[in-house]
């Protein structure tokens, strides 16, 4: 996965898809590891702060989420892009994998090329209320899950 646009140019042309390709390359590709190919973004760099960093990063991906609901994703494909912000925030957890994981699936990115698919195909007239109502639980009990993961694996390490 590049640093390139994810959009075409007639989407370009749409303020808030052009958010989506900037925001999603922020959170995943912005930056590359020097002399080699990885790239990274903030979504990296929030993990490795434990616990927060996680929390912080999930909340951004259910903004990036929301804008896209907002411009038309289904439920469907906001199903799928909560399942990509949610196996991210919950390997996330686990200290080392969870960074290496970010290095390589790259959730936001994915979700952005999906609505990029999705809009090519002309399918991007839904009825929003109910996208971001289900976005917004499905972010909450996502929040919660990472929580509980973060707690449950402390306690583990500590040996309670």
């Amino acid at each position: 996965m590049d640093n390139r646009p994810i959009l075409t140019e007639q989407q370009r042309e749409v303020p808030q898809l052009r958010w989506v390709d900037s925001y999603s390359r922020l959170l995943d590709s912005k930056f590359r590891i020097p002399g080699t190919d990885i790239r990274f973004g903030v979504d990296f760099l929030l993990g490795l702060i434990p616990g927060a960093g996680d929390l912080t990063s999930l909340a951004m991906s259910g903004l990036l989420i929301v804008t896209m609901a907002k411009h038309g994703a289904s439920p469907r494909l906001a199903a799928r892009m909560l399942f990509n912000v949610g196996l991210d925030a919950l390997v996330g957890t686990v200290p080392i994998l969870g960074n290496l994981f970010d290095l390589v699936f790259k959730a936001n990115y994915r979700n952005a090329v999906l609505m990029r698919e999705y809009y090519d195909e002309g399918r991007h007239t839904g009825s929003v209320w109910p996208v971001i109502l289900m976005v917004l639980g499905g972010i909450f009990l996502i929040f919660f899950l990472t929580i509980w993961a973060v707690i449950a694996l402390f306690s583990w390490l500590l040996g309670g």
